[in-house]
């Protein structure tokens, strides 16, 4: 079983990046293997501070949409367990030994570096191996059709390539670190190329975090801000349609942020949440209840409006904030549980060592509470979420607690 649900998770970064359904597969049988091996074993070991919180939250997602959801919406709270299922098998079963851990950070390598040279690729010649061109936007697809490769490489970009960086700058060698600062350096030029705001706006937040973790590389981080402001200056040149969404459009949304689509979101978002402040609107609330008139209202913060638009101006099927995610489908108690399990993961993580160091900056990254997201309750969000989670209290776990089956 445990042999079954290695080569499973060792395939998974590549599956959350294409092929969502068998990751969403992969993740499911990982879980329920684990149990069967708890069921079997009597292992008790996956007993961790954060898994209270964490099952806690689960609970409250499953009674809020009893109480406000639809059958499906029900159905989709009971399973959402399985992302909490499979990060105890990660961090206590899976990941605990070392040379697992190397095998899924090659793993994540090849993800990232697929990730770039189809950027670059698409950035040179014109096309990714596809034949796709860049987006109408100016934006780069890597591996995609859409606009979609900023996401996912700011995520494995630390665990996956920027721990190259730290390791070479740790070494007596100059030349290894000139490579690491260089290295740094190349991951920033390639995000600000790809041409996606929140992606390379959290990149910047990565290496910030990294520098304030790891005194040696703020001098290599400072000068890859320095080169990533030259760049910015320069993508008149090296990319207008990057530019303009870069800089200009960015720069209007942010003068005008309640009128933006994604500021109209918020406040409905905001809305549901006043109304419903403790148990929310269930899984799925906000897609259900967005066109909903009795949530089409301004919303008053601290003395100050905020006003809200047509319906459709502030509907989707997400907040595009994780944290507003939850808030609405689990409200403030269950908002109150997911928080605790994350200060309970980030309060195990250290920089002890660049593995623990590039999987603690990842977390940060993707929990941000400022960013805007895809929707939580998705493989694509928490699949990535859970498994740099249960991969980094691995690192943290020594390999003796370790059991098998």
């Amino acid at each position: 079983m445990k042999r079954l649900a290695l080569v499973m998770t060792l395939t998974l970064p590549l599956f959350l990046l294409r092929g969502r359904a068998i990751a969403d597969g992969i993740i499911s049988g990982v879980a329920l293997l684990f149990v069967l091996h708890c069921l079997l074993t009597g292992d008790r070991s996956w007993r961790q501070g954060w898994c209270v919180p964490a099952f806690l939250f689960w609970g409250v997602a499953i009674l809020s949409s009893i109480m406000h959801g639809t059958t499906h919406a029900v159905a989709e709270a009971f399973v959402l367990g399985r992302f909490m299922v499979f990060c105890a098998a990660l961090a206590s079963w899976i990941l605990p030994d070392p040379g697992i851990r190397r095998a899924l950070g090659l793993s994540v390598t090849l993800v990232a570096l697929w990730l770039i040279v189809e950027c670059w690729q698409q950035y040179l010649f014109g096309a990714n191996l596809w034949g796709y061109p860049r987006w109408g936007d100016g934006a780069l697809t890597g591996p995609f059709a859409r606009p979609r490769a900023g996401p996912p490489l700011v995520i494995v970009a630390f665990p996956g390539v920027a721990i190259y960086a730290v390791r070479w700058f740790q070494a007596p060698s100059w030349p290894l670190r000139a490579a690491g600062a260089s290295l740094i350096v190349f991951l920033m030029v390639t995000m600000i190329l790809i041409g996606q705001r929140m992606p390379t706006l959290l990149f910047g937040l990565g290496l910030v975090v990294t520098a304030l973790l790891s005194r040696p590389l703020r001098w290599p981080i400072l000068g890859a801000g320095v080169v990533g402001c030259t760049a910015l200056a320069l993508l008149p040149v090296l990319s207008p349609p990057a530019y303009e969404k870069l800089v200009v459009h960015f720069l209007e949304q942010m003068r005008h942020f309640p009128a933006s689509p994604y500021g109209q979101l918020y406040i409905r978002a905001g809305v549901m949440l006043k109304l419903h402040p403790w148990l929310g609107l269930g899984v799925d609330g906000f897609r259900r209840s967005c066109a909903d008139p009795a949530y089409v209202l301004d919303l008053s913060i601290f003395g100050k409006k905020f006003l809200t638009g047509d319906a459709s101006g502030g509907c989707n099927i997400h907040p595009h904030n994780v944290y507003l995610d939850v808030a609405v489908s689990t409200g403030l108690v269950g908002l109150a549980c997911m928080i605790t399990m994350i200060a309970s993961w980030l309060r195990r993580l250290d920089s002890e060592t660049p593995e623990q160091m590039m999987l603690l900056v990842a977390l940060c990254v993707m929990l941000w509470p400022l960013a805007s997201s895809s929707a939580l309750f998705t493989v694509r969000t928490a699949g990535w979420l859970f498994l740099m989670a249960g991969w980094g209290l691995a690192a943290t776990r020594p390999v003796a607690t370790a059991r098998t089956c």
